[in-house]
């Protein structure tokens, strides 16, 4: 059997373990323990250790930059995506929510365990670089939007948000894996690697990165929500997403030097990573805003909508990175991520066809 058919087998059947684990792991708290366990602990040992062992260039700049640029894109994309799903209407509450979640990535639970697991430590670093720029996408530029159409939208002065944009900056730095960011790129600077370090530190830095990928299986099966409602709005939201993403790929592949095949797999997963979490935090604190002020008959988001979106596109993601890291080089060449392009956008429009078609005979009827 082929080698990567064989590890994709191993890694599925750790996600079923998790989702038989729903049963027994039920409360948020419980979730939300695991999930600090990742990001504040494995996952940080992992970018680490995968930092220190490549070698550092000044041109590495330029990938946080690539990142952020296919974020901004992503999102004047997604203004126009009411143009193929007409229940996305501009200047409603969902269209708004829309806008705020699909440029945003999350690859740190969903592509990052099978990076490492498929082509090693230097594309996971190289990961970890662009998750810098999508990142500040998040955190900070995606905050700023929400707080402007929270004012817009109930005719408020724009109040100050310099203090706020500042803690955001803060609380950004203080996160464990951009702690780890910081250290390594230093320590990278300077002319330190790996091999540098204490062998007891690296022993125990090695340990904890072993706890990530069936870590963050478990998580993936145990997250799994079926949610029905909206279901055919928000698959062919994320079909739609996944089609533009692969149109970038195809772009980047024909237009960047790729040293190598895991590199190019990288420029492909990476964008197909679900959406975060964080433009989901800036709209509940939207909520909670208008909720204290008394303007709930006009919400800025959708934010039942938002949580759909949320519990979709995790394993939507992680089948389709799956199957891509599978596949292998298939996805190396330009000319198959683009055709993926056009499968995934036929895919997103065939709900919006199908309801043309059924309308056609009423129109006859009339």
């Amino acid at each position: 059997m082929n080698p990567a058919v064989i590890k994709t087998i191993s890694l599925v059947i750790l996600i079923f373990l998790g989702y038989s684990l729903q049963s027994k792991i039920k409360s948020k708290e419980q979730k939300a323990g695991l999930k600090t366990v990742i990001l504040s602990i494995a996952l940080p040992a992992t970018i680490f250790i995968a930092l220190l062992k490549i070698e550092f260039s000044w041109e590495m700049a330029i990938v946080p930059l690539l990142a952020l640029g296919f974020n901004l894109t992503m999102f004047w994309l997604a203004d126009k995506m009411h143009l193929i799903l007409p229940s996305i209407q501009p200047g409603t509450a969902r269209h708004r929510t829309v806008k705020m979640l699909i440029p945003s990535l999350a690859p740190g639970l969903s592509a990052f365990p099978f990076i490492l697991e498929y082509f090693g430590e230097e594309p996971l670093a190289m990961a970890a670089l662009a998750d810098v720029g999508n990142k500040v996408f998040g955190l900070i530029i995606l905050y700023l939007i929400a707080m402007r159409w929270y004012y817009s939208l109930h005719k408020m002065e724009n109040q100050p948000v310099g203090a706020k944009v500042k803690g955001m900056l803060l609380s950004m730095i203080k996160e464990p894996i951009n702690m780890v960011l910081l250290v390594a790129l230093s320590m990278l600077a300077l002319g330190f690697s790996f091999s540098s370090l204490p062998e007891f530190f690296q022993m125990s830095a090695t340990r904890l990165s072993l706890m990530m990928t069936p870590l963050v299986l478990l998580f993936i099966g145990i997250s799994v929500k079926l949610n029905w409602q909206q279901f055919r709005t928000i698959l062919s939201l994320l079909l739609l997403r996944s089609s533009i993403a692969f149109s970038v790929s195809a772009l980047l592949l024909l237009l960047l030097p790729v040293p190598n095949l895991g590199i190019a797999l990288l420029i492909v997963i990476f964008p197909q990573s679900a959406c975060s979490f964080w433009p989901f935090a800036h709209m509940s604190a939207v909520g909670g805003m208008e909720e204290i002020s008394e303007r709930t008959d006009k919400p800025t988001f959708d934010l039942d909508f938002a949580m759909n979106i949320l519990a979709c596109s995790l394993p939507f993601s992680t089948v389709l990175i799956l199957g891509i890291c599978t596949a292998g080089e298939f996805f190396a060449a330009p000319v198959n991520v683009f055709t993926m392009t056009v499968i995934f956008g036929a895919l997103a429009t065939l709900p919006l066809l199908l309801g043309i078609f059924r309308k056609k005979p009423q129109m006859v009827n009339q």
